[in-house]
């Protein structure tokens, strides 16, 4: 899994914008490999959500629940189900984008996409 993000594609980009300067090289030989990196990359500004919660939506996406049945169902343990509703909104943007960092380890997690 690629945990690059956004900015260090950026931040990559900025260097090799001056690495050419310098040099007197073709932009556009990096550009192409560039823009696909950064297309690939994860956003800078993921979703951060307790580990519980993670592990919950990981669940609840195996059994094919929708986001409503997620975040609503009466099964839940109450601190996750507390936190889901306080953080709702986080909660429907780590669901929905399918990646986000663990508020404990700092951890990336990306859900793979259904084939």
């Amino acid at each position: 899994m690629n945990n690059e993000t956004k900015w260090d594609v950026f931040e990559d980009a900025l260097r090799a914008l001056e690495e050419f300067g310098e040099q007197g090289s073709s932009w556009e030989m990096a550009y192409d490999d560039l823009s696909a990196r950064y297309a690939a990359a994860l956003p800078d500004d993921m979703p951060v959500i307790p580990e519980a919660v993670g592990e919950w939506i990981k669940d609840a996406k195996a059994r094919y629940y929708d986001m409503l049945e997620a975040m609503t169902k009466w099964t839940l343990d109450q601190p996750v189900f507390d936190w889901i509703h306080d953080n709702s909104d986080t909660f429907a943007r780590a669901w929905l984008d399918g990646v986000w960092r663990v508020e404990e380890t700092g951890e990336i997690v990306k859900l793979e996409e259904e084939k």
